[in-house]
């Protein structure tokens, strides 16, 4: 019984230890001076048509760095999900009007609805054979650098960090995703 208690330990610090690597590898910086383009992740839309808080703070920080000149186009992705409008739209409409960014930096993917999606969809509007910065929450980017890698020359990813409750539960979900993935 000591024995099995010491695994379970042993397997539970293991996971733990993975999830915060997770969450630590998307906090960095991006590892180029530019890019081709800025790759949002979607996330959900709100009931009202507005874009969830973590598509907001997705797109905040793609504009961050786009006004920090890593790159001068940003590319949007998401289709509808529960709610319309497509995520793509959402947060372009959030990023023209209440960011106040040209509508012409934006190119929009209007179909995806999983990770592999984004990359494949995105890679129809914009070239294959680009260097891109993708932007999700800090727990998601290595995975989602790894499914971008199919359809991109060059990935890099940076996240944004959510909120602690988020991000627990965002983190330890991920860990078994990479794991399946």
């Amino acid at each position: 019984m000591k024995q099995m208690m010491y695994l379970i330990g042993a397997v539970m610090a293991l996971y733990l230890g993975i999830g915060l690597y997770l969450d630590q590898y998307g906090q960095r910086s991006p590892e180029q001076d530019s890019y081709d383009a800025i790759i949002v992740l979607g996330c959900r839309v709100q009931p009202d048509g507005t874009p969830s808080l973590a598509l907001q703070a997705r797109t905040r920080k793609a504009v961050e760095l786009y006004k920090q000149g890593y790159a001068s186009k940003i590319v949007l992705t998401g289709g509808v999900g529960t709610h319309a409008p497509a995520e793509s739209v959402a947060a372009f409409e959030y990023a023209t009007q209440a960011l106040g960014v040209d509508p012409e930096v934006f190119l929009l993917e209007k179909q995806s609805t999983s990770t592999e999606e984004n990359a494949r969809f995105a890679s129809e509007v914009f070239p294959r054979e680009s260097s891109v910065l993708i932007v999700s929450d800090a727990y998601h980017v290595l995975r989602s650098e790894r499914v971008f890698a199919q359809y991109f020359q060059h990935v890099d990813g940076v996240g944004r960090v959510p909120i602690f409750s988020v991000r627990l539960k965002g983190t330890l979900r991920e860990v078994l995703a990479l794991m399946f993935y």
